[in-house]
């Protein structure tokens, strides 16, 4: 072994700490990211969420746009969670190789689509990840056994969102190297019905049955929920994985609720000005 692969840094020196920590039950409270932008995203790393989710599914964002999110987390307590914009392996590739190391995989359906996923994320013979000696995920070839123990420190999150999901979330929670069932309420809402009403009774009996899924398998429930009487009832249910907004929302009602400050009345300070 040459002196400068003795140098570099062994792949130990850069745990999981987000897989760890799901694993040892902690409750973890995160925000969505879905305007593509590393100065909000650096922002809201500073806020010390547990975890912020960078967006590829309804967002705009690509894999040039996640690196600089991700280098403006660098220096966060926040570990930062990436969801492609679909259960493809040739994207979820790219975006381990881009350096993301905890995936949320969209529309799992069945413990097939939830074993594919775990595959994507590991080298041979263990998956089927395609092999590239340096990119950004080993510090372009500065981490030294990195190959033998990626497959260990990739976090696999499958969420579920339809009725098909609902009815195999046993045995998508049996699924070796799945390390939390995810829940999208909204999706789910639909497949049962109820289209923007995820507290309907029918949605809520769906969302228990995947906590209890999970749970029996020793594995964590996540979900996103925005509205805070929500996120506090998943809370108490034991859901230890909870999403409490997003940067758009954050922006978006903050806006507004300082708009609306000023304009309470046609009197107001910026009435004059229209």
């Amino acid at each position: 072994m040459s002196e400068s692969q003795e140098a570099r840094r062994p792949y130990s020196a850069f745990p999981n700490t987000f897989r760890r920590s799901l694993r040892e039950g902690r409750t973890l409270i995160g925000c969505w990211l879905s305007l593509g932008s590393p100065i909000t995203t650096e922002v809201l790393g500073v806020a010390g969420f547990d975890w912020l989710l960078v967006d590829l599914e309804h967002a705009p964002n690509d894999v040039l746009s996640l690196i600089p999110q991700l280098m403006a987390l660098k220096d966060s307590t926040s570990a930062p969670i990436v969801r492609p914009s679909w259960n493809d392996t040739v994207e979820i590739k790219r975006l381990l190789d881009a350096g993301a190391s905890n995936l949320l995989i969209p529309f799992v359906e069945n413990a097939a689509q939830a074993r594919a996923a775990v595959a994507a994320t590991r080298y041979p013979p263990q998956g089927v990840r395609g092999v590239s000696v340096s990119h950004r995920g080993n510090r372009y070839g500065a981490v030294g056994g990195y190959h033998a123990g990626a497959n260990d420190e990739i976090a696999v999150l499958v969420q579920i969102e339809n009725r098909a999901g609902v009815e195999a979330a046993a045995e998508i929670a049996a699924v070796e190297g799945v390390d939390a069932l995810f829940i999208g309420p909204s999706d789910l809402a639909a497949s049962y019905g109820h289209l923007g009403n995820p507290n309907h009774p029918d949605v809520q009996a769906a969302i228990a049955q995947v906590h209890a899924a999970a749970s029996s398998a020793g594995k964590a429930t996540g979900i996103l929920a925005p509205a805070e009487a929500d996120a506090r009832r998943y809370l108490a249910q034991g859901m230890r994985f909870v999403g409490v907004g997003s940067d758009l929302g954050v922006l978006r009602m903050a806006s507004q609720a300082l708009t609306d400050k000023y304009r309470s009345d046609s009197k107001g300070p910026l009435a004059a000005q229209y």
